[in-house]
Parts: C-alpha cells; structure tokens; sequence
C-alpha cells in the first residue's frame, strides 16, 4: 500500500489499471494451472478406466466357468490335425477345436494380464503362458482370485467375505458360432427369388410379344414396314 499514489486522479487511475493488471495476471495464471490439473487428471481417469475395461474382460474370460473341465488344454491345432490323421479322421472333433478357441482366448486374456496387471498377476499370467507354451495343462484360479480382489478395490467394494466358500473358477466356454447352413438355405431362397422375378419378366415380355402378334394378324390391311 506504500506504492499506491491516491493523491489525483491520474494517480488513482495508474493504482488501479495496475491492481487490474497483477489481478488479471494471477487469474490467468491460477486457470492455466487449473486446466493443466484436470487434462493430467482427466488422461489418468481415461488410462484407469481403460485398464480395468481390460482387466475385468480378462477375469471374465479367464473365470467365466465353475464347472466341467476348468483345466486349459495346451494343445496347438497342428497337434489336433496330426492326431486327426492318424486316427484316419478328416477334421477334427468338436471337442476339439472348442479346446482350441478356449485356448486361444486364454492366451489374448494372458497377453492383456500381462500388460496391465500388478506385479502379482504378471508373475502368475507369466507362469501360465510359460506353461501353455511347454504344453502343460494350466489352471487359472489363482489369476482370478488376483484379478477379483483387484478390481473390487478399484472399485470401492467391500472384499469377499473371508468364510464364504467360492467354487474353483476356470476359462469361460465360448458360445458355438452358427453353422454355414442357414445361410446356405437362405442364399438360396434369394437366388430363388431373383430367378422368380426374372421368370415373371420374361414372362410378362413374351405377352407383351405374342399381343402385337395377334393384333398385327387380326388387321391384314396394315402396312408391314410400319
């Protein structure tokens, strides 16, 4: 207050145009700062919703069955296609190859672990896939208890009760994709369709012909180059 000149109004003026100015000043810079924090928080957000996306599909994938055969076979389709031809068979079973998609989710689910999980769960992702690529049978439980009590953190959820009695827990069984059958009978029924229309065409077109025909014959006096 000792800067401040108040004794004209030319110095009153100059006081307060710079009080506006540092004011103005302070302002922009506590805004700039303000934005800067919320960019940074709202890139943090995007980043720890978009692990826990992955993360929760992951537990879904690895998790999804209580029952039947929880193990995942490490067998590759060439090894199904060579036991196919030794046993003299042309394709392989269905069994089979759902043991294959199985497999096959599981890794990518692995691959994702791997990438965005804690320490103890890239330990034990890793564990997994060393052991599917020895060709070792591999359970995957304790991955998803890990990844369960996980992401219930992250959401704020109270923690599994420690006396209730959860089944073991195993790779989800994909849904069977529909066969090409229907599709089949259903290209069919369009082709069937189009060749309906045109046989209506072709039909409508030979009347139109055998009219000008019948008309031309009933009228002897009209000229034929006409």
């Amino acid at each position: 207050m000792r800067g401040l000149d108040f004794s004209s109004w030319q110095g009153l003026l100059t006081t307060l145009a710079g009080l506006a100015l540092i004011t103005l000043i302070g302002v922009g810079i506590r805004l700039l700062v303000m934005q800067t924090v919320q960019e940074r928080r709202a890139r943090e957000n995007r980043q720890i919703n978009e692990r826990l996306r992955t993360l929760i599909a992951a537990y879904k994938t690895l998790g999804g069955s209580f029952t039947g055969d929880l193990d995942v076979d490490p067998t590759h389709l060439r090894d199904l296609r060579q036991r196919a031809r030794e046993g003299g068979l042309d394709i392989v079973d269905d069994g089979s190859d759902r043991s294959r998609r199985i497999r096959d989710a599981v890794e990518a689910a692995l691959s994702d672990v791997i990438l965005l999980g804690t320490d103890d769960q890239v330990r034990l992702a890793a564990q997994a896939a060393t052991d599917l690529a020895a060709g070792r049978p591999v359970q995957t439980h304790a991955l998803v208890v890990s990844l369960r009590d996980f992401i219930r953190g992250v959401l704020d959820l109270a923690p599994i009760p420690v006396g209730l009695d959860i089944p073991r827990q195993g790779p989800a069984r994909p849904v069977a994709a529909k066969g090409k059958g229907e599709g089949g009978k259903g290209e069919g029924r369009g082709d069937g369709g189009r060749g309906g229309g045109g046989g209506v065409g072709a039909g409508v077109g030979a009347g139109a012909g055998l009219g000008m025909g019948a008309g031309m014959a009933m009228d002897p006096d009209r000229d034929p180059s006409r």
